[in-house]
């Protein structure tokens, strides 16, 4: 049978992609499914490196998912976890039904949204401009620059937002107070609580984020910016077409873990910049769970155990919720 009976390579291939057509896979030796004691046995030392990993995960993470049902008894040390009285639901309805709910709730959603707006994009604008800079030297010192503040933990950085913003002892109201401003409130006034919060957050993680997008902004291909400038296309143009592409999947990504998170807004951060003058605003379900829990002069240790189950599963819901929508609109997700 000549070549022209046959039919050349291209139409070989429409024929194997017609519907009904008969295909068969080729299945290789080292592909064959092997059974799992045969690679236990094979590979026991990757394996016996990944053991300490899981025993930490099972002990740290999952076993104390025992204490959960806390939250559905009235717990007292006496009793324990399994002597106490089962009530089921009521801590929670408890929590839903008081009468600050809706604004414990509110205030995590506005200053979890607010971080989210402004976390995103600055980082990737910042990952763009050093990508941008021919000058490495000076986009290397820039990079170093921005990236320290990671390294600063959230005690020393709310320490320099009190020398920087304390209205008494504070740097920028003395420098306002010598050419005629008076300076607000940032630490005491509610209205400035929130953008404290969230812009000196963005200081501090931006460069860490910026990373993340140079990391994926340096497996572009040079030939697509060449071919690009042969077509005529400005900077402005390659950045939209070119580079914002190739770091949209990771931006989605760590958009879907951020939304996860957006109910525990940072605990540690809103506790120690908390004051009597700012509650309004500052109060949040982490730092109200603390106040119950803990810090009350008769802890009430199932009422926090329940509001904190509440807002990790309000968390799950509306990660998988993200998850779902990223997967329809720009078909990437997490899972």
């Amino acid at each position: 049978m000549t070549d022209t009976e046959q039919g050349n390579f291209v139409d070989q291939l429409r024929f194997d992609d017609e519907p009904g057509a008969s295909k068969k896979t080729l299945i290789l030796p080292e592909q064959r499914k092997v059974p799992l004691s045969r690679r236990l046995r094979s590979s026991w030392q990757l394996y016996l490196l990944l053991l300490p990993a899981v025993v930490w995960v099972a002990i740290f993470a999952y076993w104390p998912m025992y204490g959960i049902q806390i939250a559905f008894r009235n717990y007292t040390p006496v009793g324990g976890l399994t002597g106490s009285e089962w009530v089921g639901l009521d801590h929670i309805e408890r929590f839903v039904t008081s009468y600050n709910f809706t604004k414990l709730l509110g205030n995590t959603l506005v200053l979890a949204f607010y971080e989210l707006l402004a976390g995103i994009p600055i980082p990737i604008m910042l990952a763009l401009a050093l990508n941008a800079v021919r000058q490495k030297y000076f986009s290397r010192v820039v990079q170093l620059i921005t990236y320290a503040p990671n390294f600063i933990s959230v005690v020393v950085v709310v320490g320099i937002l009190v020398m920087l913003l304390d209205p008494q002892t504070g740097i920028l109201p003395h420098a306002l107070s010598l050419v005629g401003i008076d300076a607000p409130a940032f630490l005491t006034d509610p209205g400035w609580f929130r953008h404290t919060y969230v812009w000196s957050g963005v200081w501090q993680t931006a460069g860490f984020s910026a990373i993340i997008y140079l990391a994926a902004l340096s497996s572009v291909p040079p030939e697509l910016h060449e071919a690009a400038k042969v077509d005529g296309a400005s900077h402005l143009r390659r950045i939209f077409h070119i580079d914002l592409p190739a770091i949209l999947p990771i931006a989605v990504v760590l958009m879907i873990l951020s939304v996860g998170s957006i109910m525990s807004v940072g605990f540690e951060k809103v506790l120690l910049m908390q004051n009597q003058l700012n509650l309004v605003t500052s109060q949040v379900i982490d730092t109200y769970v603390y106040e119950v829990g803990l810090n009350s002069p008769i802890p009430q240790y199932s009422y926090a155990t329940a509001i904190g189950l509440f807002r990790s599963v309000i968390g799950l819901v509306l990660l998988v919720a993200v998850n779902y929508l990223s997967r329809r609109i720009t078909r990437t997700g997490l899972f």
